[in-house]
C-alpha cells in the first residue's frame, strides 16, 4: 500500500484528499503544517508527497526543496490555483513530478497520483537493479541473475585455471564469446593474446590459412609468409566460433593439432610446436551432425572435454531486466543514472521472446536510447517489430496477413476494458455504485477507467487561492 503525505493549510482540502485517496486504497496521511511534514519526511518513508504551494509560514516551494534533499526518490505533486501555474512549472524544475490546478477533478487527480507512483516504482526498481548488478555473481560483462547463468559462472570459475578444452553451446546472440573471454581472463594465460575466428565466415581455403598460416608461394596471392592464429596466439587462447561450419577436411587437421600440439602451415612440410588453449563454440547440436556424417565424432570428444551450455534468454527471464539496466549503463555510462523504463515498455520487453537473445536485446535498447526523451524509455521508442510481435501474440493472429488491422496494445486493452465497464453499467441501469460493487472496484476507480461517467468535483470556494 502506497503511503501518501498530504500537506495543506486548509482543513477541508485535507479532508477531501485524504477521503478520496483512502477510498482508492492508499494510506493517506494529512498534515496542516509544512514544518511537521518536514520532520516526518526526515524520519519516515513515503511514496508520494502532495503539497499546496501557497502555505504559511513555510510555503510549498520550501517544503519541496527540503524534500528533494531528504527523500530524493519520493515523487511530489504540487497543488496550485489557475493564477499560479508559472510557480508550479518552477516547482517542476526543482524536482516536482507534476502539478494539479485547483479546483481539481477526481479523475485528473487520481491519474496524476497513479503516474507519480508508477514513476516512483520505476525509479526504485532501477536503483534496486543497479545494486543487484553491483553485488551479484558475474564475470566481466556476464550478468548472472538466473540460476542457469549462476551455473555457467560457477563452471567458468572451475575450468578457467586449467588448460582443458571447452565446448560452449548456445543459440546465436546468447553470449558465447563473452563466456570464452571470461575463461581466458581468469586463466593463467590472461596476460597473453585471446584470438578468435568465425569458422562460418570464411571459405575453406581462407579458413585454413587463417588458422594455420601459410608460406610464400603456397597459393596464388601468397606473396609472403604468414602466421596463423595458432602461432600468433602462442601462450594464449584461441576461440573457434561456429565450429559446426568447419569442413571435414579441416576438422581432420584440427584433430591432429589437438593430438600432437603441432601445426603445419599451408604449403610447408615443417611442423611447428604450438602452445595455445583451444575453446570452441557452436549454435548447432554437434551430436546430430555426427549422426548426419557432417562432424567427426573423434574431434567432438576432443573438443567437448568440458561442455558449457548457455540457455536462451527466453528460458531465463530473471536475467532480462538486469540485462536491460546493464546495457543502458554500458551505452550511456554516467548518464544512465535516472533513466526510467515505463510500465508499458517493461511489459513489452518481458513478454517478447527475444529469438535473437542478448544481441537482439542490446540492439533494441540502443534504438530506444537513441529516440528516448526526458531520460524515459517508453513504448514509442522500442523497435516497432517487437511491439507488433507481442500484439500479434495477444490478439491471436497466426500470421502477418492481418497486420495492417493491428492497433497498439495499450489502445486495444483500454478499449476492451471500457467496453466491459459500459456493459456492466448498462446492466445496472446506469447505477454507478452498483456497477462498481459488481466490478469489485471503488467508485473513484470506475470514474478513472471510464472518464465519461465521472462528475466534475470541485472543492468549496474557500479553497481557492
Amino acid at each position: 500500500m502506497a503511503r501518501i503525505l498530504i500537506v495543506d493549510n486548509e482543513a477541508n482540502i485535507l479532508s477531501v484528499l485524504s477521503t478520496l485517496l483512502k477510498a482508492e486504497g492508499y494510506d493517506a496521511i494529512p498534515v496542516r503544517e509544512a514544518a511537521k511534514a518536514q520532520e516526518m519526511i526526515s524520519t519516515e518513508e513515503f511514496d508520494l508527497l502532495i503539497s499546496d504551494i501557497r502555505m504559511t509560514p513555510i510555503n510549498g516551494m520550501e517544503l519541496l526543496k527540503t524534500t528533494r534533499k531528504a527523500a530524493p526518490s519520493m515523487s511530489v505533486i504540487m497543488l496550485t490555483a489557475y493564477g499560479s501555474v508559472e510557480t508550479a512549472i518552477e516547482a517542476m524544475k526543482l524536482g516536482a513530478f507534476d502539478y494539479v490546478t485547483k479546483p481539481f477533478k477526481v479523475d485528473e487527480l487520481l491519474i496524476t497520483v497513479q503516474r507519480a507512483l508508477e514513476y516512483r516504482r520505476a525509479l526504485t526498481e532501477n536503483l534496486n537493479l543497479k545494486n543487484q548488478l553491483e553485488t551479484r555473481y558475474r564475470f566481466e560483462n556476464i550478468v548472472a541473475e538466473s540460476q542457469a547463468m549462476h551455473d555457467v559462472c560457477a563452471m567458468i570459475e572451475r575450468v578457467a585455471p586449467t588448460d582443458t578444452t571447452v565446448l560452449i553451446y548456445g543459440e546465436s546472440g546468447t553470449g558465447k564469446e563473452l563466456v570464452a573471454k571470461a575463461i581466458h581472463a581468469h586463466s593463467k594465460r590472461k596476460e597473453k593474446k585471446f584470438l578468435g575466428v568465425n569458422c562460418a565466415a570464411l571459405p575453406e581455403p581462407l579458413l585454413e590459412s587463417e588458422m594455420f598460416g601459410h608460406v610464400k608461394g603456397a597459393f596464388t596471392g601468397a606473396s609472403a609468409n604468414k602466421k596463423g592464429l595458432f602461432e600468433a596466439a602462442d601462450g594464449g587462447t584461441i576461440l573457434l566460433d561456429e565450429i559446426g561450419s568447419m569442413s571435414l577436411s579441416i576438422q581432420g587437421k584440427l584433430l591432429r593439432i589437438l593430438q600432437s600440439k603441432e601445426i603445419r602451415k599451408v604449403g610447408s612440410n615443417e611442423n611447428i610446436p604450438i602452445d595455445a588453449r583451444i575453446l570452441a563454440a557452436t549454435n548447432r547440436r554437434l551430436e546430430e551432425m555426427i549422426e548426419q556424417g557432417t562432424f567427426r565424432e573423434d574431434l567432438y570428444y576432443r573438443l567437448s572435454v568440458i561442455p558449457i551450455e548457455i540457455k536462451p534468454l527466453r528460458d531465463r527471464p530473471d536475467d532480462l531486466l538486469p540485462l536491460v539496466y546493464h546495457v543502458i549503463q554500458q551505452e550511456m555510462g554516467d548518464a544512465a543514472e535516472g533513466v526510467q523504463l515505463t510500465t508499458e515498455a517493461r511489459k513489452i520487453i518481458e513478454r517478447y521472446t527475444w529469438p535473437g537473445n542478448v544481441r537482439e536485446l542490446e540492439n533494441a535498447l540502443k534504438h530506444a536510447i537513441t529516440f528516448a526523451r526526458d531520460r524515459t524509455i517508453t513504448l514509442d521508442v522500442l523497435p516497432p517489430r517487437i511491439i507488433k510481435a507481442v500484439e500479434l501474440g495477444d490478439i491471436g493472429f497466426e500470421d502477418g496477413s492481418d497486420l495492417h488491422k493491428c492497433k497498439s496494445l495499450k489502445t486495444f486493452l483500454r478499449t476492451r476494458e471500457e467496453d466491459y465497464i459500459k456493459q456492466v453499467l448498462e446492466s445496472f441501469g446506469g447505477n454507478k455504485e452498483k456497477a462498481a460493487r459488481a466490478l469489485k472496484i471503488s467508485l473513484a476507480t470506475l470514474y478513472r477507467k471510464l472518464p465519461s461517467a465521472a462528475p466534475d468535483i470541485e472543492p468549496p470556494d474557500s479553497t481557492k487561492e
